[in-house]
């Protein structure tokens, strides 16, 4: 045993004894490492080194009983920040290809775009950790400390100003569909509490304890482990998911975001959308039966309200027992000229307009210029397209076919957020994802945008239906099961049938309230634990 405990103390002793530059680019490292446990690569054990190792520098940088209350959080707030830093630099540099679209108008900006998306996102890990090394101790608990300033800090990420959840760290797990499952409880917020306390809990057997306590609370952690791993495999085989009595197309045209507004290639754009809608059933499709034609987020690329013979054309490819539902932008009246919004339509046999959604979450800098009239100054403008940018939805709503399947509609990266399903009478029988990725090319983006939807069905245990311009197109059912699904740039359809979904779940009901109060009671009971030892110690 005690030559076990020797050998283990290598590592941490490199970490703890770090000092200056030293802690500082290792956090920077830990941080980028931990990003590749997040689609595509899904190296889940990762977490395992990397939190272990945030733990480690936050022991030798806040030493018990040394150093006041704000040199602790000034200290941990940097510590945090760096990791965050490299964690959101390691997994959101992808999004400098968008610049590259129109590299003479934007290329320029690149640089700046991502560096300090990172700069900024890292100021909540950095907020998490300083927190947490508020009441940081050398005992077992501050690895639940941690994970649960870091579970608040992801939510207050997802919520101040218009939010931005991307990439939380419970995240980190999604490439394990039985592991996933327990969003279906806690959702993606207690997933990342949850994911820091599991893995981070190894760092514990470097205290300086007696051996068998130290290996007795990393057994805690695995043993916390099996239990979510059996819930999810038992959760998976347990709920059967039937087929319902709507068919499901999903078109997928593949068209690269350089061609998508070339006025030249408008027309061979928008009839490839209506081949492809009559083209002829494949997969399990049922002919004579209900079906649902789903194209992906401004799919035509025009104005559709403007065009009427559009619609007429749409009309001729489908049939009475067909109906499109389709992303286009749309533009209406404005006193200083016309208001353009992000919208789905929901379009009958008749290519009469159903039921329209505008898209109420926009992408800043994207869809919309925060401090437009300052940044406009400096030659930083959207990335639009061709419109001038878009304006706000009035709020989430459901849409319904005319058989009564309604549905929750996320446009683009509407998915990333945790779902609020309105209650009955409303309540969808599916989530609908229309998106276009094609801004970000063959990079990790789609597949993290992809795994952040697909968690949305396990969140609420209803179907997710996703079509996307380049990929990654598909049908998930209610435990996030792919059904059925298209890679990036594959041109072509799915044909499916609609899943059930698997019922209500416990987050679906509750949403994160309960982790919201364990997190904060976790943070109490610290504050009141490290009061209580200054108190003894003074």
């Amino acid at each position: 045993m005690y030559w076990l405990s020797q050998r283990l103390s290598v590592l941490p002793n490199t970490f703890l004894l770090a000092w200056g530059w030293q802690r500082r680019i290792l956090c920077v490292i830990c941080g980028a490492v931990t990003a590749f446990a997040l689609p595509p690569y899904n190296l889940a054990p990762v977490l395992l080194i990397t939190f272990p190792c945030l733990v480690w520098l936050l022991d030798g940088a806040l030493e018990p009983g040394r150093g006041g209350a704000r040199r602790r959080v000034t200290a941990g707030f940097f510590l945090g920040w760096l990791f965050g830093f490299g964690y959101f630099l390691s997994g959101l540099w992808w999004i400098g290809a968008a610049f590259l679209v129109e590299a003479d108008r934007f290329a320029w900006l690149m640089p700046f775009a991502v560096l300090a998306m990172p700069v900024g996102l890292a100021l909540f890990t950095g907020l998490g950790v300083g927190l947490a090394a508020l009441f940081w101790t050398d005992q077992f608990r501050r690895i639940l400390l941690l994970a649960a300033c870091l579970a608040l800090t992801d939510w207050l990420r997802g919520h101040v100003l218009t939010g931005f959840p991307w990439n939380a760290f419970g995240y980190g797990i999604s490439g394990s569909l039985p592991l996933s499952q327990t969003a279906s409880l806690v959702g993606i917020y207690g997933l990342t509490f949850l994911v820091v306390a599991i893995s981070g809990m190894p760092a514990v057997l470097a205290d300086s304890r007696p051996f068998r306590s130290r290996v007795a609370a990393t057994a805690s952690a695995v043993a916390a482990l099996a239990a979510i791993f059996v819930f999810g495999v038992v959760r998976i085989w347990s709920l059967e998911t039937q087929d319902t009595a709507l068919d499901i197309r999903i078109v997928q045209p593949s068209v690269e975001q350089k061609d998508k507004w070339r006025p030249e290639l408008k027309e061979e754009i928008f009839q490839t959308l209506l081949d492809m809608t009559e083209a002829p059933l494949g997969g399990n499709a049922r002919v004579g039966q209900q079906r649902l034609v789903i194209w992906p987020e401004s799919a035509v690329p025009f104005l559709l309200s403007l065009e009427p013979g559009a619609l007429f054309r749409i009309s001729k490819v489908l049939n009475e027992k067909t109906e499109l539902v389709t992303g286009a932008n749309r533009a209406e009246p404005g006193p200083d000229g016309p208001l353009y919004f992000n919208s789905v339509y929901v379009l009958g046999p008749d290519g009469a307009a159903r039921g329209i959604y505008d898209k109420v979450r926009l992408v800043p800098f994207g869809e919309y210029l925060p401090l437009e009239n300052v940044l406009d100054r400096f030659g930083i403008t959207k990335l639009t397209g061709p419109f001038s940018g878009f304006e706000a939805g009035y709020q989430r709503r459901v849409l319904s076919t005319s058989e009564g399947f309604s549905f929750l509609p996320m446009i683009c990266y509407e998915a990333i957020f945790p779902a609020p399903v309105p209650d009955k009478p409303q309540s969808p029988v599916f989530l609908l994802n229309v998106t276009n990725d094609a801004w970000f090319g063959r990079t990790p983006g789609p597949s993290q945008h992809f795994a952040q939807a697909r968690m949305r069905a396990i969140e609420t245990g209803l179907p997710l239906i996703r079509a996307a311009n380049t990929g990654i197109s598909a049908v998930v059912d209610g435990k996030g099961e792919v059904a059925g699904a298209l890679g990036m740039f594959e041109k072509g359809v799915i044909d499916t049938r609609l899943p059930q979904g698997t019922g209500n779940t416990i987050y679906g009901n509750s949403g994160d309230v309960p982790m919201l109060v364990v997190a904060f009671f976790l943070v109490f009971l610290a504050s009141i634990s490290k009061y209580n030892l200054s108190s003894r110690i003074n």
